[in-house]
């Protein structure tokens, strides 16, 4: 489950960099709103699955709510994902 995690937190800091830097001039400055449709669905879709999988595993690992604070808050920044995958998840992994 770790791993699913870790891999729904890479493509969810993905969408979320794809909705702003792509999704979102598009929408604005070439009056292209259609691209911005379907990037959102993807990214909201990636959000929702990210804070679920934060939540299983906070209560699989008993991690606490400070864990899934930080889980959550990264998720809402940019390469906030990025940062918790690199700091906590593949140190995780790596240990096994």
């Amino acid at each position: 489950m770790l791993k699913t995690f870790s891999i729904t937190a890479i493509l969810e800091g993905v969408s979320y960099l794809m909705l702003f830097g792509l999704g979102m001039p598009l929408k604005y400055l070439a009056d292209m709103p259609e691209p911005n449709i379907y990037i959102g669905y993807a990214h909201g879709f990636l959000f929702i699955a990210y804070v679920a999988l934060a939540a299983l595993l906070t209560l699989e690992r008993k991690w606490g709510f400070k864990m899934f604070a930080i889980l959550f808050i990264a998720s809402l920044l940019p390469f906030g994902t990025f940062y918790i995958d690199k700091k906590y998840l593949k140190p995780m992994l790596a240990a096994g």
